[in-house]
């Protein structure tokens, strides 16, 4: 199981990467302590608070000649980290 999907990069997300806080998002399945050691083991950082939030995923539709299709896209998990005074995560460094 991969703890972490994705790092989010949003406006309100960096502006909050000033302050030491930098969001991901993570597996449905994964808990604080999970995340503070995926996140210490690939960032190398040391991890002071993990708060989590869980989105459901929005309705969509969408119409069509014969029919109006509907569906749902897919829930996830939003982690916001905050690390250690002086620590930084650079998700550039590898461009």
């Amino acid at each position: 199981m991969s703890v972490l999907v994705k790092p989010l990069v949003t406006e309100k997300v960096s502006a909050l990467n000033e302050k030491g806080k930098y969001g991901f998002v993570v597996n449905l399945k994964a808990n604080k302590v999970e995340i503070k050691k995926a996140v210490e083991k690939m960032y190398g950082v040391t991890v002071e608070d993990v708060n989590t939030m869980n989105y459901l995923g929005k309705k969509k539709s969408r119409y069509t000649k014969s029919k109006i299709i509907t569906g749902r896209s897919s829930s996830f998990k939003k982690a916001i980290v905050t690390v250690a005074e002086g620590d930084v995560i650079d998700f550039y460094g590898e461009i």
